[in-house]
């Protein structure tokens, strides 16, 4: 009799790995070489944080769990806030559901309205870690195509639903390409899910970066969205809380109890210390966020100026949020293999399209939110002759 053998289940095995750990790992084997990859900001929290935490610890009934949905204050918060930025009300006990993580808040989504064998739209290039939770949830990506820019096509969004479809995913500011959708793109997708009886699941993680002319609207904000409409975000980049993990979900009131369901078996509730430090994070709001913000639009000018000196060796879509790059190199070469040389080569890192989808170019995604200016020009200064060297 042989051996058992004690596998994991075929819905993982479908699963890409992620990426970021294998970059991690060149990088690791490289002395010296800087990473353009993880997407976090490089600043900490506000201040003010670090005395909510204090206070938190006072009180001995912080210590036990609390409300599945987030704290009361944190809702409340987090209402007001929406308000002020969308000119959208909401109430927060019916609307608001705290997560430990816009992620966490994408797998309460998908496991409150799709089952096993329904189908997601995602728009291409996409975010791994949405399409890796699809399979996961054991559901069908059904991968859609942008534009040359990145943006979406609302005709072959609808020619790709099907009976099977239960939601379409948007990203904007969309990582990993930088583009903002136009206010009139995201009113016409929301119009068409309504229509079609599908749901809008909206990531806005990074709807605070925005630059020039762009301006981030949330799909959750317009008339007739309520009922359809999951809409994300996260105190991750705006607030320095990558590591705190806290976000948002604005949810359709009548699915509230599934979401109380997947929550309270996955996480029984948010951090709550991270939950009062969120409170004070958000009460700073945009006078701590803005000077960061307007220090990397500068970053980002610098980056893109050192992407166009590499004229017709690459194209640079138009990216107007978040802090991201993706540019397509005009070359033969595998986008992991491009990764792999740039590392190894020139000590730069950045990650592969393949991994967000883009199998047919060689695509890669530049992060500059992580590092100080000095180090980014660095970056940059490798990679540009790398890209030289590598595709002349």
């Amino acid at each position: 009799m042989g051996k058992a053998q004690f596998n994991s289940s075929a819905r993982m095995e479908a699963v890409q790995a992620p990426v970021i750990p294998r970059v991690a790992e060149l990088l690791a084997q490289t002395p010296g070489a800087v990473s353009l990859g993880q997407g976090i900001v490089n600043y900490p929290p506000p201040s003010s944080v670090f005395t909510a935490v204090e206070s938190f610890a006072q009180d001995p009934s912080n210590h036990a769990y609390k409300s599945v949905t987030g704290i009361e204050a944190l809702k409340d918060e987090v209402a007001r806030s929406f308000a002020s930025d969308f000119n959208s009300t909401l109430h927060p006990e019916e609307r608001v559901v705290i997560t430990a993580g816009a992620n966490m808040g994408f797998l309460n989504a998908l496991l409150t309205v799709a089952s096993v064998g329904d189908e997601v739209i995602l728009l291409a290039p996409y975010y791994f870690n949405h399409e890796m939770a699809i399979r996961m949830c054991g559901c069908i990506p059904v991968i859609v195509d942008t534009d040359e820019q990145h943006q979406p096509v609302l005709s072959s969004i609808e020619a790709a639903m099907s009976a099977k479809t239960r939601a379409v995913v948007s990203v904007s500011p969309n990582n990993p390409t930088g583009v903002v959708y136009p206010k009139e793109t995201l009113r016409a997708l929301n119009a068409l899910c309504r229509e079609k009886g599908v749901f809008h699941i909206s990531d806005e993680a990074y709807a605070c970066f925005t630059y020039e002319d762009a301006e981030h609207v949330s799909s959750a904000s317009f008339p007739e969205a309520a009922n359809h409409t999951i809409s994300l975000f996260s105190l991750s980049k705006a607030y320095g809380f990558a590591s705190w993990r806290i976000g948002y979900m604005i949810v359709p009131p009548h699915l509230l109890p599934a979401i109380k369901k997947v929550q309270d078996t996955n996480v029984i509730c948010p951090p709550v210390i991270s939950q009062w430090a969120a409170i004070a994070a958000m009460r700073e709001g945009a006078a701590f966020y803005k000077p960061h913000i307007e220090k990397l639009a500068e970053v980002r000018l610098m980056v893109r100026s050192r992407l166009e000196e590499l004229g017709d060796l690459l194209f640079v879509p138009s990216s107007k949020g978040a802090f991201y790059f993706f540019v397509r190199v005009h070359t033969d070469m595998d986008s992991m293999e491009m990764v792999e040389r740039l590392v190894k080569e020139y000590g730069v890192a950045v990650l592969p399209g393949s991994t967000f989808g883009v199998k047919d170019a060689c695509s890669l995604r530049l992060s500059y939110g992580a590092l100080d200016p000095a180090t980014v020009e660095k970056a940059m200064a490798r990679f540009v002759d790398g890209v030289r060297a590598l595709v002349s």
